[in-house]
């Protein structure tokens, strides 16, 4: 099984053999040589050469990734690894962004955090994604690092207030405090002042970022914390600040390079915005003074009226976030005119069309672009199409990702991006309506796709959806080589273009379906493959219990989970989730009911 997206978690009882002297010497040698290979992809490579590189490479190995906590043990990953000082740990099923992953499923910190607490006295750095951790976890993290430096939490769940006033007591070296699309469970009466625990003196603080924290807090201890922390490089704030306090941040962190603005409204209603002078004079001369932000985000609750304030910084910016930021074209083509160095930009689509153009005639050197649904039904109207989609084609050649929600799309769109954006890793193409042609025509979308797989010779990672027929599974699998991860949703013919995808893709790690209507021969197809796979997760499909069955007998080192969104609909013979994923381990002990190992 390829080491790769597991972080190497394995290893015999022979790697435990004392080697002979001279063996030694050589390795003393090689372990010096690995100090300088940072790249997980060599150095697990490396530790494949033979028995003496796999200690060595384990004995210097700093950074743990594990891509699914079930596919080793803490103790097994803990047992090779010894020195580790930084550890990023995946949980959940991507799916769970969309609400497809039942909450209790899993994906608990608790039993990583209680082995490492014994056994890395020197970790650093701990980057979480789609965990759940709870306070008594954050404590441990707190008492057992005495030199800890850096949490980050993605899309997590488990926590509260008190656990983050933990960290903030706790922790005298934090320098990242990263809370990233995180559920707080704060009820608002519960919630701790944890601003206030950091420490009264001279802080290393270098990236504060708690926008996902729903709670109110205390903001003269946030401004006095900004004040004594001179390294501070990010801040990111909630819809709890209002401009006026955002400029009183500006003025004691001249040094941001990265700042997330919070509300972007004033905090007093009515014209002048009632607190004294005019605030978008005042906002407008706080962005004129930072000569250092490069990357601005935030504005949930904005108030045009207030966009022109950040003008000033508009040349100087690579990344802009208005995905919270409900604008309409008219409202964004005075700010994007002036962004001509943008190399990132992720806005709803609210903007229309219209803004996309603007985009594309201002931002020759985007590479990220991702355009966010207002309204994510199936129904919807969308406000973009096809028409942004070849603009920005058109107008932003050095293309590398693109993220586009949309309810109406043609093949000549697609095939377009496809020749202009010829150095795309990631297209994501998410037509939110339910088998949906050509707009124009009203043919399938397989040639749009065959175009992206065919043109775009660096493709890492691919979104479909529409009508697709066969045919675009085919070219996918033939064109595909170098797809690590595949998105399918709402579209598909049959098993066979299952089976073209699982055939022709040698490199697939992560392949994830929904509402398709692959069966329980396209899943058998797949029996030589899911060894080299990460993860398959289908849901919605047609799916048996009786053919996942078949496979997990197949394959005993699979483990196959069928989910069911109750107990009750555990008794069925449709499967109505289903999520399989290699694992150096015996399945895990600590499902829910409505989970079914087979």
């Amino acid at each position: 099984m390829s080491e790769e997206d597991e972080g190497g978690g394995g290893g015999g009882p022979e790697s435990d053999i004392a080697p002979p002297f001279s063996d030694q010497v050589l390795e003393n040698v090689l372990e010096s040589v690995l100090q300088f290979l940072t790249s997980r992809r060599d150095r697990n490579a490396a530790s494949l050469v033979c028995r003496s590189w796999y200690r060595a490479e384990a004995r210097t190995r700093r950074d743990l990734f594990i891509g699914n906590c079930y596919a080793v043990s803490p103790r097994r990953a803990i047992r090779r690894f010894s020195c580790v000082r930084a550890v990023v740990l995946k949980g959940k099923p991507r799916f769970a962004d969309f609400s497809l992953v039942p909450h209790g499923w899993g994906a608990h910190f608790y039993p990583w955090v209680v082995d490492m607490a014994s056994s890395y006295p020197f970790l650093e750095k701990i980057c979480l994604k789609r965990m759940t951790i709870k306070d008594d976890d954050l404590s441990l993290i707190a008492q057992s690092f005495p030199f800890f430096k850096d949490l980050s939490l993605i899309c997590c769940d488990g926590f509260s207030t008190v656990g983050l006033a933990i960290i903030a007591e706790k922790c005298r070296c934090l320098r990242v405090l990263d809370l990233i699309e995180d559920y707080i469970e704060d009820e608002e009466d519960d919630a701790v002042d944890w601003i206030s625990k950091f420490p009264e003196t001279t802080t290393t603080l270098e990236s504060l970022v708690f926008d996902c924290v729903g709670s109110a807090f205390n903001f003269d201890a946030l401004e006095a914390l900004v004040s004594r922390s001179p390294r501070l490089r990010q801040l990111r704030v909630n819809h709890h600040v209002a401009v006026e306090q955002l400029r009183r941040l500006m003025a004691r962190a001249p040094q941001l390079t990265h700042l997330g603005t919070g509300a972007f409204r004033s905090a007093f209603p009515g014209p002048g915005g009632g607190g004294g002078g005019e605030p978008e004079f005042d906002l407008l001369s706080s962005f004129a003074s930072s000569k250092s932000l490069v990357c601005l985000s935030g504005f949930r609750e904005v108030e045009p009226e207030y966009l022109p304030a950040i003008y000033p910084v508009c040349a100087t910016l690579t990344s802009l976030n208005f995905s919270y930021a409900y604008l309409t074209a008219d409202e964004l083509k005075p700010v994007i005119c002036h962004c001509h160095n943008l190399q990132t930009f992720w806005v709803l689509d609210t903007v229309g069309d219209e803004g996309l153009q603007a985009v594309a005639e201002t931002c020759s050197d985007l590479r990220e672009l991702r355009v966010f649904p207002l309204d994510a039904t199936e129904d919807s109207e969308g406000s973009v199409s096809d028409i942004g989609l070849q603009a920005i084609s058109e107008g932003c050649p050095k293309l590398r990702s693109i993220l586009y929600f949309c309810q109406r799309m043609t093949n000549a769109a697609v095939v377009a991006m496809s020749k202009n954006c010829p150095d795309l890793v990631v297209f994501r193409l998410c037509i939110m309506g339910r088998h949906r042609p050509d707009r124009i025509t009203g043919e399938p979308m397989d040639e749009g796709f065959g175009a992206i797989v065919m043109n775009c010779k660096k493709l890492t990672r691919l979104s479909v959806s529409g009508l697709l027929t066969d045919k675009a599974f085919e070219y996918i699998g033939k064109y595909g080589k170098l797809v690590r991860t595949l998105s399918v949703a709402f579209a598909g013919d049959s098993d066979l273009g299952l089976r073209y995808v699982l055939e022709g893709c040698s490199r697939l790690q992560k392949l994830e379906i929904r509402d398709s209507p692959f069966g329980d021969s396209a899943l058998l197809s797949g029996l030589q493959y899911y060894y080299h796979m990460r993860f398959l997760w289908m849901s919605s499909c047609k799916l048996s219990i009786r053919g996942c069955r078949d496979v997990a007998q197949s394959l005993p080192h699979l483990v196959v989970e069928v989910i069911n969104d109750t107990v009750e609909d555990g008794d069925t013979e449709n499967v109505e989730k289903l999520y399989m994923y290699r694992s150096l381990e015996v399945p895990r002990d600590d499902m829910p009911p409505f989970v079914k190992i087979l």
